[in-house]
């Protein structure tokens, strides 16, 4: 088989993109230690404080990411009271997360560092490339990627 046809595990894509994810994820929690938050419930409150109150699978989609995964997320976020979740406003059947007072609170406390870790993470890497990486991770996440695999024929 051709070099070009078949790259080995050492050159997957996902493991890369993975791992990236784990190393600025880590970065990133440090920062936002002093607010109590971690990375993904940062941002959880960030898209709900930006879009307004949603259902958990809107959250999910929005987020690019598993229902059950931001259910386990979103857990010690309404225990702390910083996440409300309440009937839904267009259907009464479903609930609705949103943020609460002490989440707005706590999400000004992580802004700070956040910001420092975003000038940073800038500094480190460059701003052209940061810039460069979220343009291409936006492209990424914007792809249609085909979920059926692909039968090899040898």
């Amino acid at each position: 088989m051709a070099r070009s046809a078949y790259l080995g595990p050492e050159e997957c894509n996902c493991l890369a993109v993975r791992q990236a994810a784990r190393h600025i994820t880590q970065f990133y929690d440090q920062f936002l230690t002093p607010s109590g938050l971690r990375t993904t419930q940062f941002s959880i409150l960030a898209k709900l404080r930006r879009l307004g109150p949603m259902t958990i699978n809107a959250l999910a989609a929005e987020m690019v990411m598993d229902r059950t995964t931001l259910g386990r997320n979103i857990l010690p976020l309404e225990r702390d009271g910083l996440v409300a979740v309440e009937q839904g406003s267009r259907d009464r059947r479903s609930k609705e997360l949103r943020v609460t007072e002490a989440g707005e609170a706590c999400f000004r406390a992580g802004v700070k560092g956040w910001v420092q870790a975003q000038r940073q993470f800038e500094k480190a890497f460059g701003a052209e490339r940061t810039a460069d990486m979220r343009a291409l991770l936006h492209a990424v996440v914007a792809t249609n990627l085909d979920t059926k695999p692909v039968s090899f024929v040898e």
